[in-house]
């Protein structure tokens, strides 16, 4: 999380740090991890039209969950949950699949880089949906390889108030739009690897594209060149661009590499205010 500005007019690191820096750049400078932050490629993963069906194929227990959620597990065994008993004959465990925003690691062995992958809400929701759509309530794999039987998804929903959504019935604190599952384990060789804890939670397996690569493609719209002008006079745009204007030629600031840039800094839903503003104030 890069520096954001207060309402004071000073910066603060993240979204909890203190209001103590005076400039972006002090800010910048006093933080050790910015230049590593500025260097790790985030990339929002999104679901690719034209093959819809592909998007969730299966559901995998893993022993180490890229979202980094342990699942809960109950049974015939006593358990650490405070809630009312569940029917001890069903061997049931409780995970999320998909947390919004939440940034993944990931590794490119080809080029040796690392970066980092999120879905949005509306991708989350997306493919909770599209995973009943297509049938594949039943299919789930044991650490992203071979395909087993004896795995239902029997409750699958979205998460629209974390403070009342049953979840928390079984100890998970999670934002809003997760998408929750409950899955029933017949297969008595993955309930012995959860009860012992070596299967820990779950992955989804789907197919995704890369947003940024589509973004690169769009050029500003009239709207959103209109909707740019009717925010010229707002001081935090105009002091965004001031700033940028610094290091980098806006009459000449092409306009893939700004929403690409920008979403990185201040995020995906300011990244077009921000460059339809420069292309409004500075372009040809």
């Amino acid at each position: 999380m890069p520096c954001t500005e207060c309402k004071d007019g000073k910066y603060k690191w993240g979204e909890t740090g203190d209001c103590k820096y005076d400039t972006l750049q002090e800010c910048e400078e006093a933080n050790s991890t910015y230049e590593e932050m500025k260097t790790t490629s985030i990339v929002e993963l999104v679901i690719d039209e034209t093959s819809e069906e592909l998007a969730i194929d299966c559901i995998s227990l893993v022993s180490a969950p890229a979202i980094e959620q342990d699942f809960v597990f109950f049974g015939k065994e006593k358990n650490n949950l405070t809630f009312a008993k569940v029917d001890e004959d069903k061997r049931m465990l409780i995970s999320p699949a998909l947390i919004p925003d939440k940034q993944i690691f990931r590794h490119d062995p080809q080029t040796s880089s690392d970066y980092y992958v999120y879905f949005s809400k509306d991708t989350v929701r997306k493919c909770s949906e599209l995973f009943l759509k297509n049938n594949n309530h039943h299919k789930a794999t044991h650490e992203h390889s071979e395909r087993v039987s004896g795995v239902l998804t029997v409750e699958s929903w979205i998460i629209d108030d974390p403070k009342m959504d049953k979840s928390t019935l079984y100890g998970f604190s999670l934002p809003k739009g997760t998408w929750m599952v409950k899955m029933r384990i017949d297969n008595d060789e993955l309930w012995k690897e959860i009860k012992s804890g070596t299967l820990k939670g779950l992955s989804i397996e789907g197919y995704f594209t890369n947003k940024m690569e589509k973004m690169s493609e769009k050029t500003p719209t009239d709207q959103e060149i209109l909707s740019a002008l009717n925010e010229i006079l707002n001081p935090k745009l105009e002091k965004i661009a001031k700033e940028l204007s610094k290091k980098q030629n806006l009459e000449d600031y092409p306009w893939e590499q700004c929403i690409e840039e920008q979403t990185e800094e201040y995020g995906e839903e300011a990244a077009p205010k921000i460059c339809a503003y420069i292309k409004s104030q500075y372009g040809n």
